[in-house]
């Protein structure tokens, strides 16, 4: 059993990709369910197999505190952290070959509290990885894609899991725009190059320094570009998470 932890800032799509990615497995004849891990949702696009809106309410934590919103899904994202054991139950149970978690709509709360990461570790997976999603129409910026790189490298030593970096939303981006954000998670220097060249001096000095910083961390910035709406160049995607999850190794 393998679990795919579905991370991103909110807006980069998520809950989609999550219902498109077991749909495409189903199709392949491989057996996968969503665990939906936000407990402030109020829709979901797909039937989740482990909800947390089961075991954590939003509204009574609202009202036995006296909180207000934000501070009842921060609190709920904690006591998060205590449902571990009853997950992993809930897993045996269901016993899907990938379980595919949809994480809380804001990064924050996931990501860089207690929770995320104990809940994250405490699972019990053959392997585990991080899905995260790079939002296609704002990384179009070079400026917004390095602070997209930023957070990616910090959700990546929040976790230490495998990490597979996805450029979503491709179908509202012009090829050759998609093309050159993909040539930047391959080519450091063109990076850097085009941020040099941008207007407004003092933010592409700045932006070229975090560039650097980040690349002194040696992490594996490559990309892969889809559309969960079309599901564009899920082929790939599915065999980028299979080589990651089976170390490389074929399977019968």
């Amino acid at each position: 059993m393998y679990g795919i932890f579905i991370v991103g800032t909110a807006g980069s799509g998520k809950t989609l990709m999550a219902a498109s990615l077991a749909e495409w497995l189903s199709r392949q004849g491989e057996d996968a369910c969503i665990i939906n891990l936000d407990p402030g949702v109020l829709n979901l696009p797909y039937e989740a197999a482990v909800d947390v809106r089961d075991y954590v309410s939003v509204e009574k934590l609202m009202k036995a505190y006296g909180l207000g919103p934000n501070g009842a899904l921060i609190m709920a994202s904690d006591l998060l952290a205590q449902q571990a054991e009853r997950i992993n139950d809930e897993l045996k149970s269901l016993a899907p070959k990938y379980a595919l978690f949809d994480t809380p709509g804001q990064l924050e709360l996931f990501a860089f509290r207690v929770g995320g990461p104990y809940l994250a570790r405490e699972l019990e997976f053959e392997q585990k990885m991080v899905l995260y999603l790079f939002d296609g129409p704002f990384c179009a910026n070079p400026f917004n894609y390095v602070s997209t790189l930023f957070l990616a490298s910090a959700v990546h030593l929040r976790f230490t899991l495998p990490q597979l970096n996805l450029l979503t939303k491709i179908d509202l981006l012009d090829e050759k725009v998609v093309k050159r954000i993909l040539e930047w998670s391959r080519s450091p220097a063109l990076l850097r190059e085009t941020l040099a060249s941008q207007p407004g001096s003092e933010a592409a000095l700045l932006a070229v320094d975090l560039f650097n910083a980040i690349s002194k961390l040696r992490l594996d910035f490559s990309t892969v570009a889809c559309s969960a709406r079309y599901f564009t160049n899920f082929l790939n995607v599915h065999a980028a998470v299979q080589r990651i999850l089976t170390r490389g190794e074929l399977e019968e």
